[in-house]
């Protein structure tokens, strides 16, 4: 071939090692993240096999994600420093440049700093997992997925809340260990207040009964009495102990059971009323109860 030579190949060797070199430092990082992927699913599967429930289940779920995540960071920074290494480009000056301006830099990315630690924490405390319900940062709703750097919630509404793991500063988590279903019920002041507490009670024994529901609640009813004196009626608390996530669906059945028992019993849940008062009682032979009265005459002349 015209114009090819050993010298030729020799000035090339120094290029297709460089590239070789990058293959192969491309090919190890592939297959790294492949090996840990591979490992964090095997470490998966013996830790959920020794798990102790499923609170244990979501919290080891939610940590080996964002160990993945991380580790394929780490992974994919030390891969681009030694192909930069290969191309002739010092990693030293970039270091060095880095740490001076991470000093810098760090001043005004505190907000991010905080992120990341706070996010650490989140997850090495086991304070919120993929799957609570919580309430961070006045937003409330499903966590779908955390990370170091943020968390993201889904609302009732179906909304998503993406939260910088720095602005959390209180975690309400509904979702651990146990839930209360707390129902408060009124009734009218006429009632008898221990007729009512007892009807609540048998309901609550009814729901302990039910195959369906029995799963799902861990005690009996507990009834606290009365919690206040309200304007139009008398209010009762009663609360039931059940399992994580399962408070909303046991209050609303609640509710609905004695709604149909209170109206089974003659038993009045008031609404919001007033009682006028027009004055002094007239007499027998003046306007009847409850009449309204013009305060004054009409001016002569006019007809009503």
């Amino acid at each position: 071939m015209e114009g090819w030579n050993v010298d030729t190949l020799y000035s090339w060797l120094p290029e297709l090692k460089t590239g070789l070199r990058i293959l192969l430092v491309l090919g190890v990082a592939w297959v790294l993240r492949f090996v840990l992927s591979r490992l964090i699913r095997r470490l998966r599967a013996v830790f959920l096999a020794r798990a102790d429930g499923p609170e244990d289940a979501r919290w080891i779920e939610t940590l080996l994600r964002a160990l993945r995540y991380s580790m394929s960071i780490v992974i994919s920074l030390a891969a681009v420093m030694m192909v930069l290494n290969e191309l002739g480009i010092s990693i030293a000056p970039i270091l060095g440049a880095a740490g001076v301006v991470g000093v810098a830099v760090g001043f005004g990315a505190q907000s991010l700093i905080k992120d990341y630690f706070n996010g650490f924490f989140l997850l090495l405390e086991n304070q919120i997992r993929v799957g609570d319900v919580v309430e961070i940062a006045g937003k409330s709703g499903v966590v779908e997925a955390i990370s170091l750097r943020r968390t993201r919630l889904r609302g009732y509404d179906g909304n998503v809340h993406y939260i910088a793991n720095g602005l959390v500063t209180t975690v309400t988590n509904m979702s651990t260990g146990f839930a209360f279903a707390l129902m408060d019920i009124g009734i009218a002041y006429k009632e008898n207040v221990d007729r009512a507490i007892g009807l609540l009670k048998d309901v609550g024994r009814e729901m302990r009964a039910d195959p369906a529901l029995e799963p799902r609640i861990i005690e009996d009813l507990e009834v606290a009495g009365v919690d206040s004196l309200a304007d139009s009626a008398v209010m009762l608390r009663c609360r039931m102990k059940v399992l994580p996530l399962e408070q909303w669906a046991i209050r609303r059945e609640f509710l609905r059971r004695i709604k149909a028992r209170f109206d089974g019993e003659g038993i009045e849940i008031p609404f919001p009323h007033r009682t006028i008062y027009f004055g002094e009682a007239p007499k027998a032979d003046e306007a009847a109860e409850g009449e309204l009265r013009l305060a004054r005459p009409l001016a002569a002349g006019r007809t009503s």
